[in-house]
């Protein structure tokens, strides 16, 4: 009987460590998440322009649309000869000043559209916590501008649960046809024969990747980037995992899986 039961418990242990190392073969999936930061009221100027860096450049996803000059203006060079954007913003709309300006165009983006681009932009709020947001325009403000976010600006923002939870959704829809134009796929992909080239077109999808292959594309962006885009590569953000419920993605991956 005890030969039997060892039997068993080895059998049990080989099971156990065999699936344990598949599970540490099998890549995660998992979105960049924006990171909590700890700035307090006293905060100085060069502290909220570093970490407002490393948002723009990390989970805020802006360079994908605003390092390439033609989905949006850019942001950190010139732009129509009038300068980086901290020398420009004050001179966009009459009546806000630069800070104004940029809280506008993160926070209500359809508000006020550059000639030559279009609505594409989502409320940033939607993915990064106002905080980050704040720290982001600190950012923007110090590329040729002065920089006026102060700890008061974050003080006053809406205060978050947890800096790393996720985002909430865009909206609790499940029409994939909305999320792609919500979430800004649109700026990027053609669909139904109309739309930028900058990344793969939606249309024949589902013939070149299967569901898994369209699910890992949109949470691990940079695993494998398609053939013909490699320009384009790092530059679709990384946090839609964040920012879509799993009902939604699902939603999103059946509906291209489906467009043969």
């Amino acid at each position: 009987m005890w030969r039997t039961n060892l039997k068993v418990l080895l059998l049990a242990v080989a099971v156990v460590g065999f699936y344990t190392m598949v599970a540490h073969v099998i890549p995660q999936l998992e979105s960049e998440v924006p990171e909590s930061l700890t700035l307090g009221g006293d905060v100085t100027p060069e502290a909220l322009v570093a970490a407002g860096e490393r948002v723009y450049n990390g989970a805020g996803g802006c360079t994908a649309c605003h390092g390439l000059g033609t989905r949006a203006p850019n942001m950190l060079t010139d732009h129509a000869g009038e300068g980086t954007i901290g020398a420009r913003c004050g001179a966009r709309e009459a009546g806000k000043d630069c800070k104004a300006y940029l809280w506008e165009s993160l926070t209500q983006p359809g508000a006020f559209v550059v000639a030559g681009f279009e609505n594409i932009m989502p409320d940033m709020r939607r993915q990064l916590p106002e905080d980050q947001v704040w720290a982001v325009i600190a950012f923007l403000q110090s590329q040729g501008g002065e920089v006026t976010v102060t700890g008061a600006d974050l003080a006053s923002a809406t205060p978050a649960s947890s800096a790393t939870a996720p985002a909430p959704a865009v909206s609790a829809t499940t029409d994939p046809r909305q999320l792609l134009q919500e979430n800004a796929c649109l700026g990027c992909h053609a669909i139904d024969g109309a739309g930028p080239p900058i990344g793969p077109s939606f249309d024949g999808v589902g013939q070149r990747l299967t569901a898994d292959g369209i699910r890992r594309s949109i949470l691990e962006p940079d695993a494998e980037v398609a053939k013909g885009f490699e320009q384009f590569a790092g530059t679709m953000p990384k946090t839609f995992g964040q920012q879509l419920s799993g009902q939604q993605l699902e939603a999103i991956v059946q509906f291209l899986a489906a467009r043969k």
